[in-house]
């Protein structure tokens, strides 16, 4: 059946197990970086790397056996204590791998987050955090969380290359949560400086369904993106089909968004659909 077709509990539903499959895929990738990291480290010898990595596993295990009794979306969360867990989410990657991570802690008072800004809080940061990892470039990265009474406010800061951009294929995901929560994403680099996420979520977000503009002005070039994008391609994968560099299709792909009132490429493609 069309998707066009499917009933507004159906997408729901549809949206709601792609966040959760995505959601235990970044913490599996976490526990995984944080195995390698203890079992590299030359800190340890192989008998505590390996009582390390027994221990990260089994901790691992009990949170996934127990992650289908949690009712987080009805819960209340202080913001120092969603804080705390995401610090014990990140503690083994920290403790044993190379980056540095800088926690600054938020405000011990406030207005407490409701249990699923700050289930999808973490997770946000949990995948920004594995991106830098998997660059490499980035040797400190600083964890700073505020709330100012209607958005919960993060940031994270690094030292890398100073090259990330909104649009990056490692960032693009980050960015797609991030929206899907009715939140706003910002990315600013400096190149040999580092990079900083600012990443704001609405404690009490409105649902609202966005439509297309019925004749967007489309250059040729972009219709040849946008035909690929569709497809669920990245970036680079996009500059070699068309023979172009990746900082064209990302002007490309800005502009896009931009043409069709898209927040994300996953709206645009969505839109494109539709049509």
């Amino acid at each position: 059946m069309a998707e066009d077709a499917r009933t507004p509990a159906s997408r729901s539903a549809a949206a709601e197990h792609a966040r959760t499959v995505a959601e235990q895929a970044d913490r599996h990738a976490l526990t995984l970086e944080s195995l390698l990291a203890a079992l590299r480290s030359t800190r340890l010898s192989d008998a505590a790397a390996r009582a390390e990595a027994v221990e990260i596993a089994s901790a691992a295990l009990v949170e996934l056996r127990t992650a289908t009794d949690r009712r987080w979306s009805t819960i209340l969360e202080p913001v120092s204590g969603a804080f705390s867990r995401l610090r014990a989410d990140l503690r083994p990657l920290v403790r044993f791998g190379d980056l540095d991570v800088q926690f600054v802690e938020p405000p011990a008072t406030g207005r407490a987050l409701p249990g699923g800004v700050a289930h999808s809080a973490r997770a946000i940061v949990r995948s920004a955090v594995l991106a830098l990892v998997d660059a490499g470039a980035a040797r400190r990265v600083r964890i700073q969380w505020d709330c100012d009474g209607r958005n919960l406010l993060m940031q994270l800061r690094d030292d890398g290359a100073g090259t990330l951009d909104v649009h990056d294929d490692a960032i693009r995901p980050i960015a797609e949560r991030v929206v899907a929560l009715d939140g706003t994403l910002a990315v600013a680099s400096t190149p040999g400086w580092g990079s900083i996420l600012d990443v704001s979520l609405p404690l009490d977000p409105v649902p609202r369904s966005a439509e297309a503009p019925a004749d967007a002005d489309l250059t040729e070039r972009e219709r040849d993106v946008l035909r690929l994008l569709v497809t669920g391609v990245g970036n680079r994968e996009i500059a070699g089909g068309l023979g172009i560099s990746t900082n064209t299709v990302k002007y490309h792909v800005a502009n896009l968004l931009r043409k069709q009132g898209a927040r994300t490429r996953a709206e645009l493609a969505a839109f494109t659909s539709r049509a």
